[in-house]
């Protein structure tokens, strides 16, 4: 059943393509209004996932105090300027202080948190504080390498650009050494 927020959606897209010039009766347009719904529905649902959901019954007492890293996890997500896509990779690590996180959590928290609309900066530093929260880490780095649409379909159209974020917490901010071994191990 489709809900009124949904066929307002509709009704605006099917404007939107009015005032693009195209007719949004015509054959292969008359259901891309509904189309366009569901796929930013489905790009978005990270506003409809509670972080605490996913976290429970996925931290565990550990005597493990190394480094636990989780590197190339795939990203997609929306810029919240022009709502163009930015796809990527990020790479997690954290030092654990008596507890560790399932290691299916960190790709779910990745997923959540950049299926909303987003900058990349934000990202990144959402996912090392929660990963911060959950964990009680010693510390925890964060780095993502995300090529934007933005930039390469429109505008200054530069199709090999990357940008990389990072965001260094406890230990891995205070230690230099603690920092350029995860920077090593992320490169390998």
């Amino acid at each position: 059943m489709k809900s009124s927020e949904d066929a307002k959606m509709e009704h605006y897209f099917k404007e939107i393509i009015k005032n693009l010039g195209e007719n949004p009766d015509r054959e292969g347009l008359e259901d891309t209004p509904k189309r366009v719904v569901k796929a930013l529905r489905y790009l978005t649902h990270g506003y409809d996932e509670p972080i605490e959901t996913i976290m429970k019954d996925a931290i565990f007492d550990s005597d493990m105090d190394e480094m636990v890293i989780v590197k190339n996890i795939e990203l997609y997500s929306l810029c919240q300027h022009h709502m163009l896509p930015f796809i990527g990779k990020c790479h997690v690590a954290y030092i654990p202080n008596g507890k560790i996180i399932g290691l299916s959590k960190i790709p779910r928290i990745i997923e959540i948190y950049a299926r909303r609309l987003q900058l990349q900066e934000k990202l990144t530093k959402q996912i090392a504080e929660c990963v911060m929260e959950a964990t009680n880490a010693e510390g925890v780095a964060t780095i993502i390498e995300a090529q934007h649409l933005c930039m390469m379909m429109r505008g200054i159209q530069k199709q090999n650009s990357v940008m990389t974020t990072s965001v260094m917490l406890g230990s891995f901010r205070e230690d230099a050494r603690t920092r350029a071994e995860f920077l090593n191990l992320v490169k390998g």
